[in-house]
């Protein structure tokens, strides 16, 4: 089972074709669109199948009749690969409603033959979708092992208690690495020293990479800025608070410090 992600339909593919309908930020997968006057972006190629995106106007009738799913619902109820494609598919099409006109002269633009790209047809500026960088990362304190700690936080805006890995975006001009000492200095007044890179995510909430990271304390007490964070401590592998589900990098983080340790 398997996500190909493309620009452009393959000549030579022969085989069924699948619609991820995108009603605001939700979607609804069927056998065929549910309007062939809708505007519609090829996604690549899922388990043999050619996978479009179809932007569902504001106003026009609920093609799922209520049964469109936001990612996070969707994710639980397809295959991974399946939520990756669709993911897919809402950044697109996101991208395409918000660059209709050229931002720099303001014409009209058109997509582009042969690449993801929006062209304008007065000056030529070429626009690509929209990427997020930000990184993620799992602080830890003291010597590998049983006793070692894991710094987790909670985000200002959270509606439930959980407790996840510090993230931000990246700054022009940034590093990755530099990005994550300047995050956690930043949302919880630590400094922390050797950011190892672990993975990343993509995460179309609403245009994000997540990169994930570990980093080591090297001093300070934690200060929350009560604009991003209600609160933060340090846990043992042992008395963990709630944590994110499995959608996300950050639980692979965590899980895999937990594995680390026994």
């Amino acid at each position: 089972m398997t996500f190909r992600p493309l620009n452009v339909l393959p000549a030579d593919h022969d085989g069924e074709h699948r619609y991820v309908h995108v009603i605001g930020a939700s979607v609804f997968v069927d056998d065929r669109p549910a309007d062939d006057g809708w505007d519609a972006h090829f996604v690549g190629i899922v388990d043999g199948h050619a996978w479009w995106a179809v932007d569902v106007p504001d106003g026009a009738d609920d093609p799922s009749y209520g049964a469109a799913l936001d990612l996070r619902a969707f994710f639980g109820r397809a295959p991974e690969h399946h939520w990756l494609a669709a993911g897919r598919g809402v950044q697109v099409v996101e991208w395409a409603r918000t660059h209709r006109f050229c931002g720099r002269c303001g014409t009209p633009t058109e997509l582009a033959a042969g690449e993801r790209a929006i062209r304008c047809p007065a000056c030529g500026l070429l626009s690509f979708p929209r990427l997020a960088p930000a990184m993620i990362t799992l602080v830890t304190r003291g010597e590998p092992g049983p006793d070692q700690e894991a710094l987790l936080a909670r985000g200002v805006q959270w509606t439930v208690p959980m407790y996840s890995c510090l993230a931000g975006f990246v700054e022009p001009g940034e590093s990755l690495e530099a990005a994550v000492v300047r995050e956690v200095a930043e949302e919880v007044g630590i400094e922390v020293v050797d950011p190892r890179y672990v993975g990343s995510q993509p995460w179309p909430f609403p245009n994000s990479l997540m990169i994930g990271f570990t980093a080591t304390y090297a001093s300070g007490e934690i200060v929350c800025d009560p604009t991003e964070i209600a609160d933060a401590g340090w846990y043992r592998r042992d008395d963990l608070p709630m944590i994110p589900p499995g959608i996300s990098i950050a639980r692979r983080l965590i899980d895999d410090w937990v594995r680390s340790g026994t």
